[in-house]
């Protein structure tokens, strides 16, 4: 995949739009959810109940969650005029939609400690859904939510839900994480603000089946090699996409299907550096799964293939791929595979990505297991 060696970057944060005034709230131990300010405004903790947490987050710190992995959601219901989203410290490049009753907006944090945006559309009397979305990547940064602040006689609530029904769990690379699908005629990585995970193949593919789910993936992650310094096998159960961060809890939220996404970073670097593919990728790629498997007994595992040109291309991947799939499928019965027909030589854009959903969502439909995930939940 055709991009640098990956780096933490600065953020540029003057292309985006942002309303960022700085916020020196803060809260003592034992402070309660709700916070009367000097404006007479109440801060509503991030760790009242009224709010709705979708994703993989570090909750060390039930009052500061740490907003790590992609397509990572916050929801809650408020009444009033006003709002702003408060955030503490940011690490690096940090992008969110944030949706009040549908109008949606980018938000940046920028890098450091405590910050407030506030909302600038209109807000009429009455109650507003609020959802943060992540844009960016969990390798680009991540940030604290603490909360926000409401008019002092807002009320919250958790926001009204259907039926818990189909959860996915999509691991994978670049293309997976949406990497440079808002981006122009090339791809770039010095500003996240085009990288958005919210109009992955992923997303788009949970969100025509009304599914929760979470996106742990990794631009420049590979199997045995890439353009990182860390394997996939290394960081899929991880907090963070780093060595020795801490172990999440895999018990607290069980998908239904999994999907896995990788190969194309094991053939793009390798050549990069004149290099032969990697001869344990099969091996490597089969341990993964068995340890996937291992943590979620009850999952229906697709292994997917394709999105760009070099997991097309190269014969050595296809047959090692293809390896994996007769090894993995022999021994789970509860495993499959699927192939992309779609495919660019650059990373796929927002246009590229719904067709691979397409493609994703009708072999999806056909399959036994979906049907019986559909009754399940009914």
């Amino acid at each position: 995949m055709r991009f640098p060696q990956f780096v933490r970057m600065a953020r540029a944060g003057a292309a985006c739009l942002s309303f960022l005034v700085a916020a020196g709230f803060a809260q003592g131990p034992g402070a309660s959810s709700v916070i009367s300010t000097a404006q007479s405004r109440r801060v509503v903790s991030a760790s009242d109940p009224a709010f709705g947490y979708q994703g993989r987050f570090d909750m060390a710190d039930p009052a500061a969650p740490i907003v790590v992995w992609e397509s990572s959601r916050i929801a809650v219901d408020f009444s009033g005029t006003f709002l702003a989203l408060l955030f503490g410290r940011a690490v690096d490049q940090n992008f969110f939609d944030a949706q009040v009753d549908g109008e949606s907006r980018i938000i940046a944090i920028e890098p450091g400690g405590q910050a407030e945006i506030v909302w600038p559309g209109p807000l009429g009397q009455g109650r507003h859904h609020l959802v943060l979305l992540k844009r960016s990547e969990a390798s680009a940064g991540s940030v604290a939510f603490r909360g926000i602040d409401v008019g002092p006689d807002a009320v919250v609530e958790k926001p009204v839900a259907g039926k818990a029904g189909l959860k996915m769990l999509f691991f994978g690379d670049s293309i997976t994480a949406g990497a440079c699908d808002e981006d122009g005629t090339g791809d770039q990585w010095e500003s996240r603000r085009t990288h958005n995970a919210t109009m992955s193949y992923a997303a788009l593919t949970a969100n025509a089946f009304g599914a929760d789910f979470e996106n742990i993936s990794v631009s420049g992650i590979g199997i045995v090699t890439g353009y990182v310094d860390v394997t996939f096998g290394e960081i899929w159960d991880r907090l963070y996409p780093a060595h020795g961060a801490p172990k999440a809890d895999l018990t607290a939220w069980r998908p239904n299907v999994i999907f896995l996404n990788l190969g194309g970073n094991d053939t793009s670097f390798p050549k990069s550096k004149g290099r032969p593919f990697p001869t344990s990728f099969s091996d490597s790629y089969f341990k993964l799964a068995t340890e996937v498997r291992s943590a979620y007994p009850d999952a229906q595992l697709v292994l997917l293939r394709g999105g760009m040109s070099e997991t097309e291309n190269d014969p050595v991947l296809i047959a090692a791929w293809t390896e994996v799939v007769r090894r993995v499928e022999a021994q789970d019965s509860h495993s499959t595979h699927f192939i992309f027909v779609h495919h660019t030589d650059l990373h796929p854009r927002v246009s590229d990505h719904q067709l691979m959903a397409d493609e994703l969502i009708q072999w999806l439909r056909g399959q036994t297991f979906m049907a019986s995930r559909s009754a399940a939940d009914r």
